[in-house]
C-alpha cells in the first residue's frame, strides 16, 4: 500500500488486548462509512496496528499535509473520554511503544512539514500481557464521537449513519 495522501488518518494499537484496540476500531468503522459515503481524495484510512510507531515514522512522506493518529493513551479521565492534541502536547513516556521510544521523537523529524494531531481515548481496560479481544463498551461507544472528531478537524460534513452493533472484527 502506499501511503501517499495529502492527509492520513492513522488507528493505533492491539485488538488483542481490549481497549488497546480502539485505534483500529476507529478505522475499521470509517472503512465501513466510506464504502456508502467516500471521503474527499487525498484522505487515506490506515489501520495502523501495533507497529504504527515504528513503520510510519520510517515512510515519512512531503507529500503529507496533515496526519491523525488516533489511539489510547492514559489522559487521567473516565473510561471513553476523548482528546484532541496537538503532537506538542503529547506528554513524552506517556505515550510509549514498547520499546519505551517516546512516540514524540520520530515525530520531530517531518512535523515541521506535516500538522500533526493524535486523537486519544481513555481506555478501562487493557489486558496486556493477557489477550482479551474486544472493547470495553465505555470505549466501544466512544468510536461515533471518535469519527466526528476526525471529521470536524477535516472540516467535513459527518454522514448521519448508526454504528453498527457488532464486535469489530479484529
Amino acid at each position: 500500500m502506499l501511503y501517499d495522501a495529502d492527509i492520513m488518518i492513522i488507528g493505533c494499537g492491539n485488538v488483542l488486548f481490549k481497549d488497546d484496540g480502539f485505534g483500529p476500531g476507529v478505522i475499521q468503522e470509517m472503512e465501513r462509512i466510506n464504502k456508502e459515503y467516500p471521503l474527499p481524495d487525498g484522505i487515506q484510512l490506515v489501520d495502523g496496528g501495533t507497529s504504527a510507531p515504528h513503520y510510519v515514522f520510517s515512510l515519512p512522506n512531503p507529500r503529507w499535509k496533515k496526519m491523525i493518529l488516533i489511539d489510547i493513551m492514559d489522559i487521567n479521565e473516565e473510561p471513553g473520554t476523548l482528546k484532541l492534541l496537538d503532537i506538542d502536547e503529547t506528554p513524552k513516556g506517556k505515550y510509549d511503544d514498547p520499546h519505551s521510544i517516546g512516540v514524540t521523537d520520530p515525530f520531530d523529524d517531518f512535523k515541521n512539514h506535516c500538522e500533526i494531531k493524535v486523537l486519544v481515548c481513555q481506555p478501562e481496560t487493557v489486558s496486556s500481557p493477557y489477550v482479551e479481544l474486544g472493547l470495553t463498551d465505555k470505549v466501544k461507544n466512544a468510536i461515533s464521537e471518535a469519527i466526528t472528531m476526525v471529521y470536524d478537524e477535516l472540516k467535513l460534513e459527518k454522514p448521519e449513519i448508526k454504528l453498527e452493533e457488532k464486535e469489530y472484527e479484529f
